[in-house]
């Protein structure tokens, strides 16, 4: 694991300009200045010492005091965080869901049984690291055997992997690159369930000092030692861009009794789980009108409404949505989970495991059987998971494979539902998530039928 942070510097443009260029404190303290007085940047700049940045902060703004959160939203920091675990990367993605970032794509790479993070860096208990590691490598053997079906079933037949005719009938070789990058990526995405969370992934975010403060306390007050590291380790980085912060940025009694109490839940929550197979997403949708609020006033929100990003009107924006699933890959909620408005909720609880076995063509009779021999894998997982579970082990998230189904629930208002279904059905979406949000849809235009077409549901064509 390797977290760097990265300062931000200005343009050539910026520099040619004559614009100033402060480090994340002084941009906060100069922020907070301006609170409280009205002397304007040129006079507050003035204060700085170029020979003694840091001394700076306090001479602009004596009474600064970090723990304004206000204050510490105003220091803007990026961090490059190497090697974490698909579900720790998950973890940090829901406790900073407005945060700008990337995380590195199961869709468009291939990842290797090297790529996993050892057993002790994650806690696996010593009794049970021997169990665990077969699994591993089973659960890797099964996703190469999968990208190979996959792969070969784009091969006989082009049209599964919806590759368009004028790729197909062109020979150049930029066109053979693009076929080619089509057929691997049908794979990866219908392969990818049988990877296991413990393998490592790469993650970038910025976000302000606040942000990475509160992301600390959540880490440091875990349990498991992955996400004490990683809070360290952004600790220590963090440092190097607003060192006055770091008193806030630690473990919180209060942080590790919620997170405490929420696990208890959730093996609660996983005693009412009968057996794992493949669970049925089960799409369910609440709506809650504002007062006064109608159809018809839905309709006239869309009437300028030409891509996702366009306007929608001031009903759509005051309604209430709450939308979900029952059982959803984690593959797909990893993604879902970075929607940046509202809240989600999400229990970590197994349902069950998808392999996207659907998506075989009937007459791949031979890949369609392979498959079905393969999920076992996937269920034998989800399962030892939710037997770890129940009996308070930690670590039990680290057995789970990226198909394992989980509930997921997201509630926000109609405009960002809107948006959300409206990319997650357009070009370049991956094939569940689509499926997924068309189920929602469906049960929006049962409510609401005079949005239906106004809507821009797309067909998820391949980019």
């Amino acid at each position: 694991m390797q977290v760097t942070q990265v300062a931000l510097r200005p343009t050539p443009a910026s520099e040619a300009a004559g614009r100033p260029s402060l480090t994340p404190e002084l941009l906060a303290a100069s922020g907070a200045r301006y609170s409280r007085n009205n002397e304007g940047l040129q006079s507050i700049l003035s204060k700085i010492d170029p020979g003694n940045l840091d001394k700076s902060v306090d001479s602009i703004f004596r009474m600064v005091d970090y723990g304004h959160q206000s204050i510490a939203d105003m220091a803007p920091v990026a961090m490059f965080m190497d090697g974490v675990s698909q579900w720790l990367a998950y973890y940090v993605w829901t406790l900073c869901p407005t945060a700008g970032g990337q995380e590195s794509s199961t869709r468009y790479i291939r990842l290797a049984s090297d790529n996993v993070i050892a057993p002790d860096a994650l806690g696996i208990p010593e009794n049970l690291r021997d169990e665990w590691k077969s699994l591993i490598d089973d659960s890797f053997a099964a996703y190469e055997s999968a990208v190979s079906i996959w792969e070969g079933i784009a091969a006989r037949d082009a049209s599964v992997a919806r590759i368009p005719s004028s790729l197909l009938n062109d020979d150049s070789e930029k066109a053979r690159k693009a076929i080619a990058r089509m057929r691997r990526n049908y794979g990866f995405d219908r392969a990818r369930n049988f990877l296991p969370v413990a393998v490592a992934t790469n993650m970038m975010l910025v976000m302000s000092a606040r942000a990475w403060v509160n992301l600390c306390q959540h880490l440091l007050s875990q349990s498991l030692p992955e996400a004490q590291k990683l809070g360290e380790m952004i600790r220590a980085e963090l440092q190097l861009a607003a060192p006055r912060l770091l008193k806030h940025a630690v473990a919180r009694d209060s942080i590790g009794s919620g997170l405490a109490a929420e696990a208890a839940q959730t093996r609660r929550l996983a005693e009412k789980v009968a057996k794992i197979s493949e669970a049925a997403p089960n799409a369910k949708l609440e709506v809650m009108l504002p007062p006064g609020a109608s159809e018809s006033d839905f309709a006239e929100d869309l009437a300028f409404h030409d891509n996702r990003y366009a306007w929608i009107g001031a009903q759509l924006r005051r309604t209430a949505v709450r939308f979900g699933w029952q059982a959803v890959a984690f593959a797909e909620i990893r993604d879902l989970n970075r929607h940046r408005t509202g809240t989600k909720f999400c229990p970590l609880v197994p349902q069950g495991f998808y392999s996207a076995i659907e998506e075989c063509p009937s007459s791949e009779t031979m890949a369609r059987e392979s498959l079905a021999t393969l999920s076992e894998i996937g269920r034998r997982a989800s399962r030892r998971a939710l037997e770890l579970l129940r009996d308070g082990e930690p670590s039990y998230v680290y057995w789970l494979a990226l198909g394992t189904q989980f509930p997921f629930e997201h509630t926000t208002t109609a405009d960002k539902f809107i948006y959300e279904a409206e990319l997650r059905t357009g070009t370049g979406a991956h094939f569940r998530y689509a499926d997924h949000l068309r189920e929602v849809l469906a049960l929006w235009y049962q409510k609401f039928p005079a949005t239906r077409g106004l809507i821009l549901e797309g067909s998820a064509e391949p980019e």
